[in-house]
């Protein structure tokens, strides 16, 4: 009989690896933190499910690889957003 922590590992892991989502949305989706979800899919999946675990592995680094393109695409919409606040 599996575990509700194993249950929700693997739930994790699927989730992450069929929508290529980042910890910080699974965590929102999931209601947990985002460390609970990275130490899911880091450390407990490799145990429970291997092949999963590389798959989500795959994501996380194509995330880790990307984020300083969503950091900067963020900030160009605050300001963007800033820039029309004032001149309304």
């Amino acid at each position: 009989m599996k575990t509700y922590i194993e249950e929700r590992t693997v739930a994790l892991g699927e989730y992450i690896a069929d929508s290529k989502c980042t910890v910080r949305e699974a965590a929102k989706k999931f209601g947990i933190s985002k460390s609970t979800v990275h130490k899911d899919v880091t450390q407990r999946l490799k145990r429970i499910n291997p092949a999963l675990a590389a798959e989500v592995g795959s994501v996380l680094l194509e995330n880790k690889n990307e984020r300083h393109i969503r950091g900067g695409n963020a900030t160009k919409e605050k300001y963007k957003t800033i820039k029309i606040n004032k001149t309304a």
